[in-house]
């Protein structure tokens, strides 16, 4: 009788990466938790913007009421679930990039914000820098932990961000987002159409 041999998975970097950064509230820490499930079982191998926004949408309220719910945050959701079965194979390949180093972080901070650390393992350097933005948005406005909306907003801050581009599909007005965030309103839709 020959032995049996099993053959290991190749290791996913995603896989091993840690969620319980005490600059996260809660609801951000679930939802970078799902993000990296989802990513996993897409085999992609990293988070990028599309995984955290998606997991947003699905761990926090607060995300789902400045997005305006209804009909149209049921459009938004079918794209991502698209982009989960196929629509964003063509992302696989790529690593999610700022146009330039320090993109998100306002001027006076690029350089000055500390490294994301464990909690950074297998994101996409755009999404590390998205996550590093919503800790420094929660410390300006004098909260101890970052939430969702924190890291909404670094997102929708980066044209080139994957998550963008997923809400531009859906028709999501991103100027009138970025303002509503900016505001801290939350009534009206961000949807054009």
């Amino acid at each position: 009788m020959q032995p049996r041999t099993s053959r290991l998975p190749l290791q996913n970097p995603v896989a091993h990466g840690t969620d319980d950064d005490p600059r996260l509230a809660a609801e951000l820490s679930a939802a970078l938790a799902a993000a990296r499930r989802r990513a996993v079982r897409d085999g992609d191998r990293q988070i990028d913007t599309a995984h955290l926004l998606h997991s947003l949408l699905e761990q926090d309220p607060q995300v789902r009421t400045v997005l305006g719910g209804g009909p149209q945050l049921a459009r938004l959701l079918g794209y991502l679930v698209q982009r989960s079965i196929g629509y964003g194979l063509r992302w696989q390949s790529g690593v999610e990039h700022a146009g330039d180093a320090g993109s998100l972080l306002p001027v006076g901070l690029v350089g000055a914000v500390g490294a994301v650390g464990a909690v950074g393992d297998g994101l996409s350097p755009l999404a590390a820098e998205a996550l590093e933005h919503a800790c420094v948005r929660a410390e300006r406005r004098g909260a101890r932990t970052a939430g969702g909306v924190d890291l909404l907003a670094a997102i929708v801050a980066e044209p080139g961000a994957r998550a963008v581009e997923v809400l531009d599909h859906a028709a999501v007005d991103i100027p009138e987002l970025r303002a509503r965030i900016d505001d801290g309103t939350e009534g009206a839709s961000a949807f054009t159409g």
